[in-house]
């Protein structure tokens, strides 16, 4: 594996669980909040990637993924333990709570593609064929904001599917009645089975493809080819 590959893996793992950290504390930061002291009891309230790893998500998946040589890793952190009994409105509460992550991943991909956006004016696509140090320096930047991008963008749209236990489905739970609250409660049990089945399936290969189109309309075509030729 030459020495680029190695650059790219560690700047697409570096990506990955920032994103993912700051998802998941930003549900703790809220729930901390709305009156739940779980999260900061836990020790979740933090920004240390040590405190979010999670063995299957953290650690293996992202293994097997690089040993496999795919080109997109992929991961997940430890869910942030949440009370909802400590909430004045248990549904609300979890509303408020479950938008956190998406909005935080939706506000970091504008930022991280802004600064990108800015520093791209004050370079050539030819950076990507360059050798001295700053060249290097500004490859790994580029290559480590997007993706940030993409992997922030890929949380936030993925985590609003209206399926337990992700994101959307404390969503879609507060705007049901109330037989549809109880229906939503007795299948999370099943739902990372559910979620497995729909991707198997291509039941959400379109919604790949709406993320795909957003991550790169925010990178751009210079972006873009800037990436292609590292």
């Amino acid at each position: 594996m030459s020495l680029e590959a190695v650059r790219n893996i560690i700047l697409q793992l570096v990506a990955l669980f920032t994103a993912v950290v700051f998802h998941e504390a930003s549900h703790g930061y809220v729930a901390d909040r709305l009156g739940d002291p779980t999260p900061r009891v836990r020790g979740r309230l933090t920004l240390n990637p040590l405190a979010h790893i999670d063995p299957i998500g953290s650690v293996l998946i992202p293994i097997l993924l690089v040993v496999l040589r795919s080109p997109i890793l992929f991961g997940w952190a430890k869910p942030v333990p949440i009370s909802p009994n400590y909430f004045r409105n248990p549904f609300k509460g979890m509303l408020y709570v479950a938008v956190a992550g998406p909005t935080t991943n939706l506000i970091l991909a504008l930022l991280a593609a802004g600064v990108g956006r800015v520093l791209l004016l004050g370079v050539s696509v030819d950076l990507a064929r360059g050798t001295s140090f700053g060249d290097n320096v500004l490859q790994a930047l580029f290559i480590l904001l997007g993706f940030f991008v993409v992997y922030n963008v890929v949380l936030a749209a993925f985590n609003m599917l209206p399926i337990p236990p992700l994101d959307g489905s404390r969503v879609l739970t507060y705007f049901l009645p109330p037989e549809g609250r109880r229906f939503m409660l007795r299948i999370e049990r099943y739902g990372f089975f559910i979620l497995l089945a729909l991707i198997y399936l291509g039941g959400i290969r379109g919604l790949f493809r709406l993320i795909q189109g957003v991550w790169q309309g925010l990178l751009g075509v210079s972006w873009m080819r800037l990436l292609a030729g590292l």
